[in-house]
């Protein structure tokens, strides 16, 4: 029933799962924050390639809130939807939720927006294309 809940709560598509291991723990025994961000920052550059139409760099990480803490155990699902299309930038609205491992629970851990810029060979800023 929770995760049911739950997932009636999220916002945009589920884009990333995966788990959160030992090796990623702070000296506090929780996932660190920074392998949440980074797997945020993955699953979020996901939907501003498909809106580029190619290559993007992140160039801005907004609004950025941590909820609760990440355990080792827990099944990290990332929730990724296009807020802003611009000339040459994307702004993507990402959601983190935890399945716990223990309980199957599953929590809002972490919210946010990422910003990419569509880049081309060279590595410059390009149109997006639409």
């Amino acid at each position: 029933m929770a995760e049911t809940r739950a997932q009636d709560d999220t916002h945009g598509t589920l884009t990333l799962r995966t788990v959160a291991m030992p090796a990623d723990v702070n000296v506090n025994g929780d996932i660190f924050g920074g392998w949440v961000l980074s797997q945020m920052d993955i699953a979020g550059s996901i939907p501003a390639v498909e809106e580029a139409g190619g290559r993007v760099a992140t160039i801005a990480v907004n609004a950025m809130k941590f909820i609760r803490p990440v355990r080792v155990g827990d099944v990290l699902c990332i929730y990724t939807r296009v807020d802003k299309i611009g000339r040459t930038s994307i702004a993507i609205g990402l959601e983190a939720w935890a399945l716990r491992r223990l309980g199957g629970e599953r929590e809002k851990v972490t919210e946010g927006v990422y910003t990419y810029v569509a880049i081309d060979e060279a590595g410059q800023p390009r149109p997006v294309k639409g």
